[in-house]
């Protein structure tokens, strides 16, 4: 347990320390050496596409002034390769330019590479088209997709070489990582797990990157890769083998956003006793998950049903301002465990019991620097978008023209939004959740004599992107993602009719996938003005909006509030700031403490509210006026109510 008067009081007695010159990064059991030095290391998770270039500075300088030494991303797979052999690494996707912002700050950069990343982000990072490769399984012994995922590794370790960007050549990279959370995954992988595992360890070894590698929940991870963890709390966590660090890639700063949940908040004090703990039980490298979360823009996030803010409750929030006090705190703790660096490193602690729930664990190294943790643990003391259309029959003879009960048309999807036209009429919605993807869509739909059109407006929210199987089996997925499907699968089926239930999933669909305005270029600058736009009249769904505005004064953050609005996408002078929807978040949200254990479910805001109001517009998108919004609402929605403001926490 976790609690309210639970503490770690750190006392430093510090004295100078030897440092021998090496220009390699390695690592023994108690830490990583750089340039032979063993370093505690205080790491923070910025992952570059979820924000701008523009961005970037001042992100890698906070993180830099909170006391972090170093910066953590992933690298995404279907962002860099959108279809096989054409790469992308420009504008938000120029992983050279964010890796050297970050050495020119005085940081390191650990690069994980995967290529799957988890991360709530579209197909965890896996490009569609990798789906298709004849053969291919996923994340298993398997010739086609290891060929692959070869292939990508090898071309971003490759790039990283030639920009000089490793520690051995002066750059700021000290870290990789391949696969991402794979270990709890083997047991329902079956035999080609443990095969696949060790294949892509070797195989990253192989690529000459010169840093160590870590594969994070991987406990079987062979030498010399080191097995870290991820999770909210690390403290019971050792490495598999002696001559390995204690390490902790992912230390949950909060959590994440899903539409129609509540957004969750993690106290600053239980994430700082987090830290300390883990240092205290010889942990010497902490990063925080995320520092700044960022924004899912354009279709990449995943989950599915994933806001479009990632904000995490992070120490720099969505829009890149400091949250308080959880930046500060932690910069505070970050400078007491600086302090005592040089007794940290210097070997394992000594512990001694003072009391029935306080501990002391006492560093102490050779030049005579000192350090003690002194800890008390008592409870209570201080998308896509698809087109399905067919044409349907009805006979004069049918007894629901006579009668006027209309028949029950009832669609299964595999999620996660639905919406239904007959002969052109909206006969409403029906979509899933986060917990359940799934969705059957079941309503009378008024017909008439002779033929009649069906269309099936289905969307989808991002491509599944978790790992984890409790996740996997509460969404009714499975372990393959190769294998993995959203919207209508059928059956399809016309109730109410003389001859009874008529399925209509077997006959001919006509198929149409995208939007017609996007491939119009409705949401760009210059396609807008190439169609002809009427005016407004009240809440249609399946509607394009655009309308033209000038950017607020000043250089802070600015956000749209869509409340008023129902579920669509948003484009400012052409650039897509990602998915809206006002859904609003299940559950009861009660009172938060950080005593005692933390959960996701355990400190939450907006039980009842819209999940996300506001949306972030980079100021880098904006000029001074004349600038083009464009929206595609589905539900309906009252544009009136759409507002653009500036904001300052």
């Amino acid at each position: 347990m976790r609690s309210g008067g639970a503490g770690v009081l750190l006392l430093a007695l510090i004295a100078a320390a030897a440092v021998v010159a090496n220009a390699a990064v390695t690592y023994d059991h108690r830490a990583v050496v750089i340039n032979g030095r063993r370093r505690i290391l205080m790491s923070g998770s910025i992952h570059y596409p979820r924000s701008t270039p523009e961005m970037w500075p001042d992100l890698i300088q906070k993180a830099k002034d909170g006391g972090l030494d170093v910066v953590q991303t992933y690298v995404f797979w279907n962002g860099h390769e959108p279809a096989r052999g054409q790469y992308h690494f420009a504008d938000r996707y120029d992983l050279v330019r964010f890796v050297k912002l970050a050495g020119q700050a005085g940081l390191f950069v650990h690069l994980r590479i995967g290529p799957y990343v988890c991360a709530e982000w579209n197909f965890g990072g896996f490009p569609v088209w990798l789906k298709y490769v004849p053969g291919i399984s996923f994340r298993t012994d398997n010739g086609p997709f290891k060929a692959e995922m070869q292939r990508f590794v090898e071309k971003i370790v490759s790039m990283m070489k030639s920009e000089g960007l490793f520690e051995w050549q002066g750059g700021p990279i000290i870290l990789a990582q391949v696969e991402n959370e794979y270990g709890p995954m083997e047991s329902a992988m079956g035999a080609g797990a443990k095969p696949y595992a060790s294949w892509a360890a070797n195989m990253a070894v192989a690529t000459g990157a010169g840093v160590p590698w870590v594969m994070c929940k991987q406990d079987d991870a062979p030498d010399p890769v080191i097995n870290t963890c991820n999770g909210f709390y690390c403290d019971y966590f050792s490495p598999n083998s002696n001559g390995k660090p204690t390490m902790w890639t992912e230390a949950w700063t909060g959590w994440f956003t899903a539409f129609g949940g509540p957004v969750p908040h993690r106290p600053v004090e239980d994430m700082a006793f987090a830290v300390a703990r883990f240092v205290q039980k010889g942990g010497s490298f902490v990063n925080y998950y995320m520092y700044h979360g960022g924004t899912n823009f354009d279709r990449t996030a995943g989950g599915p049903f994933i806001a479009t803010s990632y904000d995490y409750d992070a120490p720099i929030d969505e829009y890149g301002l400091i949250r308080q006090p959880k930046w500060g705190h932690l910069r505070d703790l970050h400078k007491a465990i600086k302090q005592a660096e040089p007794a940290l490193v210097s070997g394992d602690p000594t512990v001694q019991r003072i009391g029935n729930y306080e501990k002391a664990y006492v560093f102490k190294s050779s030049a005579g620097a000192c350090a003690a943790f002194l800890s008390n643990y008592h409870t209570s003391a201080a998308a896509r978008v698809v087109y399905n259309g067919r044409r349907v029959n009805i006979d004069s003879s049918e007894q629901f023209l006579k009668s006027g009960q209309w028949p029950q048309l009832t669609i299964n999807s595999a999620g996660h939004s639905v919406q239904v036209f007959v002969n052109g009429q909206s006969f409403g919605v029906a979509y899933g959740g986060y917990n359940n993807p799934k969705l059957t869509y079941s309503k009378p739909v008024k017909m008439w004599q002779g033929s009649n059109k069906i269309s099936i407006l289905s969307s989808a929210m991002g491509l599944p992107a978790i790992s984890d199987m409790v996740t996997l089996w509460r969404q009714n997925q499975g372990t393959h993602y190769e294998a993995w499907n959203v919207g209508v699968l059928g059956p399809v089926t016309l109730s109410g009719l003389n001859q009874g239930k008529r399925d209509l999933s077997n006959q001919k669909w006509t198929y149409q996938i995208g939007l017609k305005g996007e491939s119009l270029g409705v949401n760009s600058v210059s396609g807008s003005s190439s169609v002809e736009w009427g005016s407004a009249t009240g809440a249609q769904p399946l509607t394009w909006h655009k309308a033209y505005f000038a950017a607020p004064a000043g250089s802070a953050p600015v956000a749209l509030d869509m409340g008023s609005m129902g579920k669509g996408q948003i484009w400012v002078n052409g650039n897509n700031a990602g998915r809206y929807w006002s859904y609003r978040a299940s559950g009861s949200c009660g009172a938060c403490s950080y005593a005692g254990t933390f959960s996701e479910a355990k400190c939450q805001t907006n039980c009842g509210d819209i999940s996300q109001r506001w949306y972030h517009v980079p100021r880098s998108w904006l000029k001074p006026s004349g600038n083009l919004l464009v929206v595609l609402e589905e539900f309906g929605g009252d544009l009136s109510g759409v507002t653009l403001m500036t904001r300052t926490t």
